[in-house]
C-alpha cells in the first residue's frame, strides 16, 4: 500500500530535497499541483485535503494559510517552517530529543520540523539541562556557521551570483533570530541563549557550538561528565552519534603548523545524510568545555528530519529512504 504525499512548495530548497529523498520509493506516491494553479487556493485545498501527508515547504504565513485550508481530519501535516514550532498542540519533530518524543510524533497529525540551528543546540543542551548539569537559568551562548543554503533562495542566489563576495558573514545582529523561541522551549532553559550565527561561502553543512565555563557551573562538572550524559542520552540512536573521548582527543591533537589550528572538524562532512555528530572538547586545567554539533542544515536540519518524521508517522522503519 502506498501513501500519498503532497509537498506544498516543492520548488523551494527544502521541498526539492524532500522530493529527492522520496523519489523512487514504492511506498510513497508523490502528488504535485499544476504549476499554473499553485497560487489557486481552491486547487491547493483540494490536494491538501486529499492526501495522507501534506508537507509545507512554505514561508510562515503561507504555512499558516495552508493549515487553514485543511478540513480533512485524516490529513497529517509536517511543517518545516517556523510557524508552529512552539505551539503545544503540535509535536516537535526531533525524535531523539527526549524520552517519549518519538511516540508523540507517531501519534500526532500535526508535526513541526525543528530549525537547523535549533537541532544542533537542542541536541547538545537538552540532555544536560534535564540531568541538572546546566541550571535552567544559566546564561548560555551559542555560535556557529552554516552553508549559505540555510538562508533560502535569496541568499543562495546572492552568493552564487557574486562568488568573490563575503567569505564569512555574521548575521542575526538584532539578537532576535527566529529559532530562539524553540531553543529555549525544548531545552528547558528559562531564557533564550545569546546567539551568534554566521554563514560561510559554501553551500551546505553546519557547526553549532556552545562554550561552557565549567568552573562557574554548580558542582563544577568535568567535560567527561558532560560527554557521558550525552552518550547515555543518545545510546542506540541511528542518526545522532556522540564522539567518544579518543575521537575528541584525536581532533584536539590534529594540528596544522605552529598556529595549532584543528583542521578535521569539517562542516560539510555530513552533507547528504540525516546524521548529527556531537562532540565535547575540554581543558580540565582551565575548567572549560566546547560542545559542538555537526550536521547538514539541509539534512538532519531540514529535509532528512522531515522524511524521518514522515516514516515515524506512517509506522515505517525510521531509516527508510535515509
Amino acid at each position: 500500500m502506498s501513501h500519498t504525499v503532497f509537498i506544498d512548495g516543492e520548488a523551494g530548497t527544502t521541498g526539492l530535497q524532500i522530493r529527492q529523498r522520496l523519489a523512487g520509493r514504492t511506498d510513497i506516491e508523490l502528488v504535485s499541483i499544476d504549476p499554473e494553479r499553485r497560487k489557486d487556493a481552491r486547487a491547493r485545498a483540494e490536494l491538501l485535503n486529499g492526501v495522507d501527508i501534506a508537507i509545507l515547504c512554505l514561508p510562515d504565513d503561507g504555512a499558516r494559510e495552508a493549515v487553514s485550508l485543511i478540513t480533512n481530519p485524516a490529513v497529517t501535516v509536517i511543517d518545516p517552517s517556523t510557524a508552529h514550532r512552539t505551539d503545544p498542540s503540535w509535536a516537535y519533530g526531533f525524535p531523539e530529543m527526549a524520552p517519549g518524543q518519538r511516540e508523540r510524533i507517531r501519534q500526532s497529525r500535526r508535526i513541526t520540523n525543528p530549525g537547523c540551528w535549533s537541532t544542533g543546540f537542542i541536541g547538545l543542551m537538552s540532555p544536560l539541562v534535564r540531568a541538572g548539569l546546566i541550571p535552567a537559568d544559566w546564561p548560555v551562548s551559542v555560535h556557529g556557521i552554516s552553508g549559505y543554503s540555510g538562508g533560502g533562495r535569496g541568499l543562495i542566489e546572492e552568493f552564487e551570483r557574486e562568488p568573490d563576495k563575503d567569505v564569512f558573514r555574521g548575521y542575526g545582529l538584532n539578537l532576535a533570530h527566529k529559532h530562539l523561541p524553540e531553543m529555549a522551549a525544548y531545552t528547558g532553559l528559562a531564557h533564550s541563549p545569546i546567539f551568534s550565527p554566521a554563514v560561510g561561502r559554501y553551500a551546505q553543512g553546519m557547526l553549532v557550538e556552545v562554550p561552557l565555563p565549567l568552573w562557574a557551573l554548580p558542582g563544577r562538572p568535568s567535560h567527561e561528565a558532560l560527554r557521558d550524559i550525552l552518550a547515555e542520552s543518545y545510546q542506540g540512536e541511528s542518526f545522532v552519534k556522540v564522539a567518544d573521548a579518543p575521537d575528541c582527543e584525536a581532533l584536539q591533537a590534529a594540528r596544522s603548523g605552529a598556529a595549532g589550528y584543528v583542521h578535521d572538524l569539517d562542516p560539510e562532512s555530513l552533507n547528504g545524510t540525516n546524521q548529527m555528530h556531537l562532540y565535547v572538547f575540554g581543558n580540565q586545567a582551565r575548567g572549560e568545555a566546547r560542545l559542538v554539533a555537526l550536521l547538514d542544515n539541509l539534512g538532519k536540519g531540514a529535509s532528512g528530519a522531515a522524511v524521518q518524521n514522515l516514516n515515524l508517522r506512517l509506522g515505517l522503519a525510521e531509516s527508510t529512504g535515509l
